[in-house]
């Protein structure tokens, strides 16, 4: 599966691009409270006052990694809801959607989990709306498979929880394990997650 938010990083020829990579990293390791534009600039090797002839501010970069992002989860969702199948087929692919976006873009998932409620006016409603509407699209997936007796019935938000808190911080764990095959992973967490360990 292709991603904007990749063919954007990807493309990264543009200074614009390249401030945001190089922040998403920093936001990473140092977290976004702690991390000044003067940082960004000293990691480039430019000066600070460079930065703005191509951004706002810090707020700005923090939007665009966040935002970004979120629009693809909602892409992603959107798509699996349109295609036919059973809705653990489709439980099957928001695993292998979160695993993609994991294993492309893993540092800008750690500012999305991690300072996501740093984000400012329109923007942080924007994205509270799109985490809360992807949420309910997944919970309804669920409750659908319980109903129609695909899934255990177990309550639907401990489903939702388990699978979600996996994949939320599947990008800690990755970028720690290593280069891990992503067909392997995949295999692996779907059987995981849908089926248990016993």
């Amino acid at each position: 599966m292709l991603f904007t938010y990749l063919a954007a990083s990807m493309s990264g020829n543009t200074r614009k691009e390249e401030i945001i990579m190089v922040a998403s990293r920093l936001f990473k390791e140092k977290g976004y409270t702690a991390v000044t534009m003067r940082d960004i600039a000293q990691t480039m090797g430019i000066k600070a006052a460079s930065l703005y002839n191509h951004i706002s501010g810090k707020q700005e970069l923090l939007s665009r990694l966040v935002l970004r992002l979120a629009e693809e989860f909602t892409k992603g969702m959107e798509a699996v809801q349109e295609q036919p199948g059973s809705e653990v087929s489709k439980i099957k692919r928001i695993i292998e959607l979160h695993i993609d976006i994991t294993v492309n873009a893993s540092e800008a998932l750690a500012a999305l989990n991690n300072d996501w409620m740093h984000l400012e006016g329109e923007d942080l409603k924007r994205f509270v709306h799109m985490r809360e509407a992807y949420e309910e699209n997944f919970r309804s997936i669920i409750k659908k498979g319980i109903e129609n007796g695909e899934l255990q019935p177990h309550h639907p938000e401990v489903i939702l929880f388990s699978i979600l808190s996996t994949l939320r911080t599947l990008y800690i764990w990755y970028q720690k394990r290593g280069k891990l095959d992503v067909n392997v992973l995949k295999k692996d967490m779907v059987s995981v997650l849908l089926r248990g360990i016993v």
